[in-house]
Order: C-alpha cells, then sequence, then structure tokens
C-alpha cells in the first residue's frame, strides 16, 4: 500500500503543504501497515518481525527526536539480536508489557548493582510484581569496586545456573556485558533496562571483559529488548554522559576510516550502516555543554546515537560502523592495563584521546600531496612479511602476548608489494572526490577538543595518565593492533609516519614533548598548523 501510492502523494501535494501533509499521510500509512505485518507475523508464526512493529510504533522519542522513528523502525529490521526498543521519558512501566512480549509465561530475575538498584532497580522489579510477573530474589551485586571481571562473571553464572528465570540487567555498561555474557552462558536471551548514556555497548553484539588480567571481548547476543529512560540517564553523574558523549564523537573519524578503506578495497562500505550511524551524528553531538549540564533531551539525542551505533553493528556483525583508528588506541592500552591514579580508565575517556590522535592525522591527510604521490617509491620501501613480522617482535620488546595480537592482526591485512600499487593506485585515483568526502566528515581537532572539555571528557593525553613520549610512541604500534584499515595505515603505507609524528610531537607541535598542556597559559595548537621554521 505504501510503495503504491506514496509517490502519487508526494506528486499530487502542494509545495507549501508538502512536509505537514507528507507526514499525515507517512504515519497513516505507516501504521496501516504495520497492522498488516502484524497480522501476517502472527499467522506465519514469526515472533521476531511482530516485536518489531509493536514496540517500535510505541517510541516515546518520536516527536523530539532527530532520528526519525523510520529509521529506528528500518535498525530493528536489519539487527540480529535485538527485536524491541522503548526510550523516552517515563517508560520505565513499559518494562513489564516488554518483557511479556518478549518472553511470555517466564519467570525474571532483576539483576543491578547497589547504585542502578536504587535509580531504577527498585522500581523495575516493584513493576514486574504490579503486571504479575513471577520473579526471582533480585541478585544486586554489594561490591563497591564492581567492574566487568571474570570473577563477577562467575558469580552471575552461579546465580542464573540455580534458575530459569529470565535476566532484566538494570545499569550501563558493567551491568549489561556481565548479564549478557552470563545469559549466553546459560542458554538464554535477556534484556535490559539502561541507566546511563555512557557508550555504544548496549545493543552491541559481545561483551568486554577483564579474564586473567586481560581485557577480551566474548561473543555473545546482544540484548532482545530494551528500555531507557533518559531522564533517569540524565541524572547519572556526569562522567558516564561524557564518556557516552566521548565514545559517540568517536564515529565521526571512523567513518572517515571507512571510507579510506572502502576507496583502497579494504573494507567494503555497508551504506544502511553508514547511514545509520552518521545520519545525525553531528546534532546529536552539537551541544556538549548541555549534556554535561544533564539536559535531558541532549542526553536523550546522545542516547540515541549510541544505540543506532549498536544497532549498526549488529546489522553487518561487526564494530566496522563505529570503531577506528580512534578505538585501536583505547585497545593498546587496554592491554597495557592503563591506570590514572590508580583506577582503570573508562573506554570513552580512552577513545575520546584516540578520536583527537585520529583527526590529528585526517587534517594532515587532507593537507598531504596525494596527487603527487609517487607509488613506485612507496611500493620499493614496503618491507617484505618477513621483514614486517621482525618489526612486530621488535616494536613489542617480544612480548608474547603483543606480538601474537600483532602477527595475527596485522597479517589479516598484510599486503605484498603489489597489493600495495593496487590501494595506492585506487586512493590516488579516488583522492579528488574523497578529499572533500571526508573535509565534510570530519569535526575540526580544535573543535573536536573544545568539545571535550565541555563536556567533562579529558582532552589531553596525560589526562588519562599518558604522558606525550608515550602517546607517541603510541602511534607507532597502533598499525599492529588491529586488521581494520584507517588513516593511520594510510600514512604507514606512504611513508609519512614520521614527518606526521614530528609535526604532532616535536618543536610547536599540539603535543610537543616536555611542554606543559594547554590550559596554563598557553593556547592549543591546531594539529594540523604548520611547525615554526620547518
Amino acid at each position: 500500500v505504501f510503495i503504491f501510492f506514496y509517490p502519487i502523494f508526494r506528486f499530487i501535494n502542494p509545495k507549501r503543504n508538502k512536509m505537514h501533509r507528507e507526514r499525515k499521510i507517512f504515519s497513516s500509512l505507516l501504521a496501516v501497515e504495520r497492522k498488516i505485518i502484524s497480522i501476517f507475523a502472527f499467522v506465519l508464526g514469526n515472533p521476531g518481525a511482530f516485536l518489531r512493529v509493536s514496540f517500535v510504533k510505541n517510541l516515546e522519542t518520536v516527536k523530539s527526536s532527530r532520528y526519525s522513528m523510520n529509521k529506528v523502525e528500518s535498525a530493528l529490521q536489519r539487527t540480529t539480536d535485538t527485536k524491541a526498543l522503548v526510550i523516552g521519558v517515563g517508560t520505565l512501566p513499559r518494562t513489564a508489557e516488554m518483557f511479556n512480549e518478549l518472553f511470555p509465561g517466564c519467570r525474571a530475575v532483576v539483576v543491578a548493582d547497589t547504585n542502578t538498584w536504587r535509580v531504577a532497580g527498585g522500581e523495575v522489579h516493584r513493576i514486574l510484581a504490579d503486571a504479575g510477573i513471577g520473579q526471582d530474589e533480585p541478585h544486586v551485586f554489594a561490591d563497591p569496586k564492581l567492574y566487568a571481571e571474570w570473577s563477577f562473571v562467575e558469580e552471575l553464572d552461579g546465580v542464573l545456573a540455580a534458575t530459569d528465570a529470565v535476566p532484566v540487567a538494570v545499569g550501563s555498561g558493567v551491568i549489561n556485558d556481565l548479564t549478557k555474557l552470563c545469559s549466553h552462558h546459560n542458554g538464554r536471551r535477556y534484556m535490559v533496562v539502561g541507566t546511563a548514556a555512557s557508550m555504544d555497548g548496549y545493543t552491541a553484539y559481545g561483551a568486554s571483559i577483564t579474564k586473567d588480567g586481560n581485557k577480551q571481548t566474548f561473543d555473545c547476543p546482544a540484548p532482545l529488548g530494551m528500555v531507557l529512560d533518559p531522564s533517569i540517564s540524565a541524572a547519572a553523574p556526569a562522567r558516564m554522559s561524557a564518556s557516552g558523549y566521548a565514545d559517540l564523537i568517536a564515529k565521526i573519524p571512523a567513518g572517515a576510516d571507512w571510507m579510506l578503506s572502502d576507496a583502497v578495497g579494504s573494507e567494503l562500505m555497508d551504506d544502511f550502516a553508514f547511514g545509520l550511524v552518521q545520519d545525525g551524528l553531528k546534532e546529536a553531538l552539537s551541544d556538549p555543554a548541555g549534556v554535561h549540564a544533564g539536559n535531558v533531551e541532549k542526553v536523550e539525542q546522545l542516547a540515541e546515537g549510541l544505540l543506532l551505533s549498536g544497532f549498526a553493528m549488529q546489522a553487518t556483525q561487526s564494530s566496522r560502523p563505529a570503531s577506528g583508528a580512534e578505538h585501536q588506541f583505547s585497545h593498546l592500552w587496554d592491554m597495557e592495563h592503563l591506570k590514572y591514579n590508580g583506577a582503570s580508565v573508562s573506554h570513552g575517556f580512552k577513545v575520546g584521546i584516540g578520536t583527537l590522535a585520529s583527526t590529528a592525522f585526517l587534517e594532515m591527510l587532507l593537507d598531504a600531496p596525494v596527487e603527487q604521490l609517487d607509488i613506485e617509491r612507496c611500493v620499493a620501501a614496503w618491507k617484505s612479511w618477513d621483514e614486517t613480522e621482525r618489526d612486530i617482535r621488535a616494536i613489542f620488546n617480544d612480548d608474547p602476548e603483543f606480538v601474537a595480537r600483532g602477527l595475527k592482526e596485522t597479517r589479516d591485512k598484510y599486503v605484498d608489494r603489489e597489493g600495495l600499487r593496487d590501494q595506492l593506485t585506487r586512493l590516488k585515483k579516488a583522492w579528488p572526490e574523497l578529499r572533500e568526502r571526508i573535509r565534510r566528515q570530519i569535526i575540526p581537532f580544535d573543535e573536536v577538543r573544545r568539545r571535550l572539555e565541555l563536556v567533562g571528557a579529558p582532552y589531553e593525553p596525560e589526562q588519562i595518565g599518558v604522558s606525550r613520549t608515550r602517546f607517541r610512541e603510541a602511534f607507532g604500534k597502533i598499525p599492529y593492533m588491529r586488521s581494520r584499515y584507517t588513516v593511520i595505515d594510510t600514512a604507514f603505507r606512504c611513508g609519512w609516519m614520521e614527518e606526521w609524528l614530528d609535526r604532532l610531537f616535536g618543536k610547536g607541535g599540539v603535543w610537543e614533548v616536555g611542554s606543559p598542556a594547554p590550559g596554563s597559559g598557553e593556547p592549543a595548537r591546531s594539529a594540523a598548523a604548520p611547525v615554526p621554521g620547518a
């Protein structure tokens, strides 16, 4: 019905009333379409399709959201795990309705920590009870040092092994990841009630857990359903929203990295997933001060952007839509057990500093003479795999864990000299148009830094415990950290790494080694600004 009539209505619409009438027509037709799909889904016994329709139609953010309901609905059609989403102020009571639709006839067990139990867990427990849903005793982690670590996985595994109840996670990153993995261990799905807009992992496949001292990603499905009240998220500690904001702004350079990867033929673009993350992203990032102040509307936009990033990763079964070079810095520091003032640094804060690093390289790439690139010189200087393997062992000081990862990840993206010639030829041919796309994509370095400061996130490497010398050394390790092609791989292949690092960390550079961090009376330099005297 929609496909047949919509073009006709567009054609007959007077322009002055176009937006208003199209919105009414679209809403009416979509309502009819939902009823039809619901009936067919019920008849065909496809509960997934039925749930997608029945829950997204009640999305509470439709009126104010910059992300259209149609976009979220399209995302849920492509996701492999999550089938229902309710987001909006006052939506906590919808938890019982969603539970009954997703897990009819099942018992529930609320999983929370002492903080999330206080802000929402107790209320969720009451709402489920009032709806007549049978429940086990809630499991509330009492350890004040709770984090996503294996001992807590074992604790929750023990709880779930003794019951067939469906977990209802109430919390953010730690609670969600613990519940996600333990639900998978015990052969069942779960749902989550989010309490903070702190990361994009709510709706992403996999859980990040520290085991044997190493942070690892374990395969496990995302939640079957999710409820999030942005007024609760806005009241969370400001650092949590700041971490989420830093994680979201990282999608800007990640998008540029994907453009580069697509151009050289390394990892082709998925237009749907790219648009799911990028459309509306800059608007969601437009008011960092509002996010810091706990403005509910701004935190809601932040949460939506993070959730859509998770959906894009589900749709592609890859983190490519939401992750580029900036995340590789975080992976490196995870493996190095980075701490600041004795405490682990949040994922978002590490990624925020990585975003500055990635943006700095993207700005220098825009100023680089790609059109005059001497491809044959680059090919002649390209090292064989045996030479590359020796470099990996040297740069990681023969550390078994780092060397094993470096060899595997680098091998997966390594190309021989003919492959390098092909990649650089593609880059050079695509560059005139690609350069303008990247220019439109990125947010300037100084503006990224200003926004991180406004939202309350670290904006200098020292603020997460990384010295400038250590930061420079990290750049040299990034080409070996992940098989994913990024702007740093472009600089590496073109032979520009040392020159660019000298500009960043040398005399007059934005991270000049030995100089005080900006904020002590010295304004920040642009990352792409020429070094005086160079």
